[in-house]
């Protein structure tokens, strides 16, 4: 297995996917054909023989503003210095790999390349000790608590620095 490039033809693939693991914050199909247009060089797929394993989505975002679940951006901001990892979906099959890792790891170049100082993600599902271990720290505002409130009640907002100042 190994993550390349989304492309358009993969779209039905990811769909299916996201649909298979995502029964608990499920998004309409518009949701997920449009994160890949606002910074294509972070959603990548994870293929094995041509067969899809794992997608990631990710899009420019301003810090303390991840997207509500299942809404369309419409555009995503031109001045900003977080890439907002949305989504990192793996089947089972793919799971214990390491392939999560080596996805978060070519996102952090891909973001750095592209200038942006730090990540955001949104933990859902107990996730946050495994968000941790790749660098996130969880991040809490005022601000946050309207923004997260089209998650489940145990979503955390998690930073990652990518510069060391």
């Amino acid at each position: 297995m190994h993550w390349r490039q989304m492309t358009p033809a993969d779209m039905p693939d990811v769909i299916r996917i996201a649909a298979l693991i995502h029964i608990d914050h499920p998004e309409d199909d518009d949701v997920v054909l449009e994160r890949p247009i606002f910074f294509p060089a972070g959603c990548l797929v994870l293929d094995k023989e041509g067969l899809l394993y794992g997608y990631t989505l990710a899009h420019p975002t301003l810090f303390e503003a991840p997207p509500a679940l299942n809404k369309l951006i419409g555009q995503a901001p031109d001045k900003t210095d977080v890439l907002h990892l949305h989504d990192l979906a793996l089947l089972p099959e793919a799971r214990g790999s390491g392939a999560s890792q080596a996805a978060i790891e070519m996102i952090v170049n891909r973001a750095r390349d592209a200038g942006f100082r730090r990540i955001s993600i949104v933990a859902v599902n107990g996730t946050e000790p495994f968000w941790q271990k790749q660098g996130f720290e969880h991040h809490t505002s005022a601000k946050l608590t309207e923004k997260l409130a089209s998650y489940d009640g145990g979503a955390s907002y998690m930073i990652r620095n990518l510069t060391s100042d």
